[in-house]
This record gives structure tokens, C-alpha cells and sequence, in this order.
């Protein structure tokens, strides 16, 4: 798909002013000489939101130019599912993969939903479709549906309720059912299992970026580098989580890293959070394993620029698809403010 980005914006003086405090956050993970190429597009990027009205969500895999330089809203997906549905803007810039943008537009179906780049998927939502859904319905009948929120509005349709890695346990624990169809992460699921009395069924999907990680690996870094902590998401293989000293979602490895402060951390997911967590707590070594989403990576600053100027690339959901998706969606958003006894 070709689309007419300027290749580059001038770096001025008054440009350099404007973005000082940010690369300040980002002088760790960003060397100097590349800030030049970044800082006008974030100056103009930061422009347009304010004529649009535009709100721009960042996924914690987003590259941190992006993250720390234009997002008004940094999360993993239940953060951004969950400040999709409150937030006021006439438009949402989704800096994330495709089925995140259309979680946005499912929650907010008045607003423009955009995605920099339509092509961002992801190997999860590809690896299961609405019909397999309904084959698995077909094979376990009464059996509740839960689908991860990596997946499409059409898969999200075909659902009892959905999930994030956060809080995936206490939805299936929410359920009260003695088996639950967990789709589509498998790795995700087997983990869900271990913390759960109920039986789950799985489906065989996996994370390109999570799924490459072994168990080998994260022992060859504690050889080589002593008294590492490691950190894992629960969408590795279960030999890695094994191996690992937390398993948890990107927020919470966020939130173990701020309680803690170990004095060096792997994080095992994908390579651009690290660079954004390593910006909030510079008193940390973070040693980076550095598995690249392709996906995610598609989405620049070049491109959310042009996506804020064109006003492209628009989500669309069929309404009767985007009504039973939003059910699965809020009821897991009811769950997550539900007041606990």
C-alpha cells in the first residue's frame, strides 16, 4: 500500500526547545544523533492532535518515540480498552495492531476510530476465525466461550466475554463453570490453567514474538549475567515461565520493576518495552532479549502523522458483528469494576 509521507520535517531551534524535556525521559534509549529525525514529527504529531481533537493510544510495544513522545495513553490492551471507553476526543489514533483498534471503535462506535497502518495484525487474532468458534460451540455445547482479547471483532462476536493476560484468570473465574472454552493463546491458556480449578480448552494459537523464547535462553542470560531477575509474559511457553522469577502482564511487570527495583532485569516479551520501561526507571539495568513485533512495528510517526491528516485509516465494524463484539468486551470491563468483598 503506497501513501504519500513526507520522508522527513526540518529540525529547528525552535523544534529542539519544544521536545528537550522529552528526550530528556528518552536520552537512555534513544541516542542523540537520532533525535533530529524524530523530534519534528513529534512536534508536528502533538499539533494535529490538538486541531483534530484526537486522542492517540500507545501500546507498551510501541517503539518509545512514540510511547513517551505523542501517546496520551500508555498501556497494554485492558488499559486501553478501558480509557477507549472514557475518553472524550472526537477522534482515537490506535498506535497498536488491528484488533486494538477496533476494540476502540466497539467501545466508542460514534467516534473516528484510525490505525496509522492497516496492515499491523497480529499472529494471534489470525490464528483462529469466527467459524472455528462456532465448530467449537458445535463440539462442546453449553460450554462458555472466552476469547482473548487478541483477537478479531468477528472472533469477539462469537464469545461469551473477553480477556486481557491481566486479568484472565479471574474472568474464567468469574464464569462459575466447571469447563471454559480459552482461546486463542494456547501458552496464555495453559498458565490461565495453572491458576484456575476450572477446566479449560484450548485452542493452539500462539504469539510469534512470545513463542521463540526457550527456556535455554533465559538460563544462558542468568549464566552470563548473575543475580538477574527475570520477568515473563504469560504468553511464552510454559518451560520459559518455568524458568522465570514472575509471570505476569506487561503492566504487571511494570508494576513488579517499581516495587522492587531490581538492580538488573530481563524482560521477556517483546524488545520495545524494555526501551520504555527503561526510560521511567533509569536506576535499573535492563538487558534486552529483543524479540521485534513486525506488526507493531509498523506503526511510525511519519505514519500517525499522515494517519492525523488524512484522517485515515478508518475502522469499520458491521453493526450487528460490532454489537454482540461490544458485549463480550464490556462485560469483561464490568468484571475489572466490579467492587471486590
Amino acid at each position: 500500500m503506497s501513501t504519500n509521507i513526507s520522508p522527513t520535517l526540518e529540525y529547528t531551534p525552535e523544534i529542539h526547545a519544544r521536545t528537550a524535556t522529552i528526550y530528556e525521559r528518552l536520552r537512555r534509549v534513544i541516542p542523540e544523533l537520532e533525535w533530529p529525525i524524530h523530534a519534528p514529527w513529534i512536534a508536528a504529531v502533538n499539533d494535529l492532535k490538538r486541531e483534530r481533537n484526537a486522542v492517540i493510544l500507545a501500546h507498551n510495544y510501541q517503539t518509545p518515540e512514540i510511547f513517551h513522545g505523542v501517546a496520551d495513553v500508555r498501556g497494554d490492551s485492558l488499559a486501553l480498552a478501558r480509557e477507549a471507553a472514557r475518553t472524550d476526543a472526537d477522534v482515537i489514533v490506535v498506535c497498536g495492531v488491528h484488533f486494538m483498534a477496533e476494540t476502540a471503535k466497539l467501545l466508542n462506535p460514534e467516534k473516528t476510530v484510525l490505525i496509522p497502518d492497516p496492515d499491523a495484525g497480529c499472529s494471534l487474532a489470525s490464528s483462529v476465525t469466527a467459524q472455528d468458534v462456532r465448530l467449537l460451540r458445535e463440539c462442546y455445547p453449553d460450554v462458555p466461550v472466552v476469547s482473548y482479547v487478541n483477537t478479531s471483532a468477528e472472533v469477539k462476536a462469537e464469545s461469551d466475554i473477553c480477556c486481557t493476560s491481566a486479568n484472565a484468570v479471574e474472568v474464567v473465574d468469574s464464569l462459575g463453570a466447571e469447563r471454559v472454552i480459552f482461546l486463542p493463546d494456547e501458552y496464555l491458556g495453559r498458565y490461565v490453567a495453572s491458576q484456575t480449578k476450572t477446566e479449560l480448552i484450548l485452542w493452539h494459537g500462539h504469539c510469534e514474538v512470545h513463542e521463540r523464547f526457550s527456556a535455554e535462553e533465559i538460563r544462558d542470560f542468568r549464566r552470563r549475567v548473575p543475580n538477574i531477575r527475570v520477568l515473563a509474559h504469560p504468553e511464552c511457553p510454559p518451560e520459559v515461565l518455568e524458568t522465570s522469577d514472575y509471570v505476569g502482564s506487561t503492566t504487571g511487570m511494570i508494576r513488579y520493576i517499581g516495587e522492587n527495583r531490581p538492580a538488573k532485569v530481563l524482560m521477556v516479551t517483546e524488545c520495545s518495552m524494555s526501551d520504555n520501561v527503561a526510560a521511567e526507571y533509569p536506576d535499573v539495568e535492563f538487558v534486552r532479549p529483543c524479540n521485534l513485533c513486525p506488526h507493531m512495528k509498523r506503526i511510525t510517526l511519519p505514519k500517525i502523522h499522515h494517519s492525523l491528516t488524512e484522517m485515515k485509516h478508518r475502522i469499520e465494524i458491521a453493526p450487528d458483528i460490532a454489537a454482540r463484539a461490544c458485549r463480550a468486551v464490556e462485560r469483561m470491563l464490568e468484571i475489572q469494576q466490579a467492587p471486590r468483598s
